[in-house]
C-alpha cells in the first residue's frame, strides 16, 4: 500500500465584466433572481431566521423554484437548493438543468450584500445531477452587491465522491 500526501487547493479568482454573458443569458438569470427571491420570503425557516431561495432552468426552459424547510430536528430540514431539485427531477425527469441561481436574506439583516454558496451536502447532490445528465450546470450565487458565476457544479467539489467511487 502506498501512502500518498494530497493537499487541495481552491483559489477563487474574479473579475468584474459588465459584457461576461449574452443578453439572452441575462435575462434568464433575472427571472431565476426574481423567482428565487420570493420562494425565499416563503421559506419556513423559524429557527435560523435565515431564508433561503433556489431557481433553477431546465433545458425546455421550464423554472422550478424551493426554499429551504426547517425542523425543530434540526437535520430533518432541508436546504433550497435539494428542495428544488428533487422537485425538478420528479416533474421533469428526463430533462438537464441548464442554471442554478441561490439567494439569501436574513430576517435580522435582510438580503445578504455577498453570495452564500450551496452547503456540503447540496453539491454532492448537485454534483451527481451533473454528472448524470452529462453536461454541466451553471451556478449562479446572488448577493445585494455581488453575482457569482460558476460555470460547473464540478469547480465547487474538487476530489469529489462520484457514482464510479461506489465501484472501488
Amino acid at each position: 500500500m502506498k501512502l500518498h500526501r494530497v493537499t487541495v487547493e481552491t483559489k477563487i479568482e474574479t473579475s468584474v465584466q459588465d459584457d461576461i454573458l449574452e443578453t439572452w443569458e441575462t435575462e434568464i438569470i433575472e427571472s431565476l433572481r426574481k423567482e428565487a427571491v420570493e420562494i425565499a420570503r416563503k421559506s419556513y425557516a423559524p429557527y435560523s431566521k435565515f431564508h433561503v431561495g433556489a431557481a433553477l432552468r431546465t433545458e425546455s426552459g421550464a423554472i422550478v423554484s424551493g426554499s429551504n424547510q426547517e425542523n425543530a430536528a434540526y437535520p430533518s430540514g432541508l436546504c433550497a437548493e435539494r428542495v428544488t431539485l428533487f422537485y425538478a427531477n420528479a416533474h421533469y425527469p428526463n430533462e438537464s438543468v441548464t442554471h442554478l441561481l441561490i439567494y439569501a436574506e436574513s430576517e435580522e439583516l435582510g438580503p445578504l450584500k455577498s453570495p452564500i454558496t450551496p452547503c456540503a451536502a447540496c453539491r454532492q447532490v448537485l454534483l451527481e445531477k451533473e454528472i448524470v445528465q452529462n453536461k454541466p450546470i451553471k451556478i449562479i450565487l446572488v448577493g445585494e452587491e455581488d453575482v457569482y458565476i460558476i460555470p460547473s457544479v464540478k469547480s465547487l467539489v474538487p476530489l469529489s465522491f462520484v457514482p464510479d467511487s461506489l465501484n472501488g
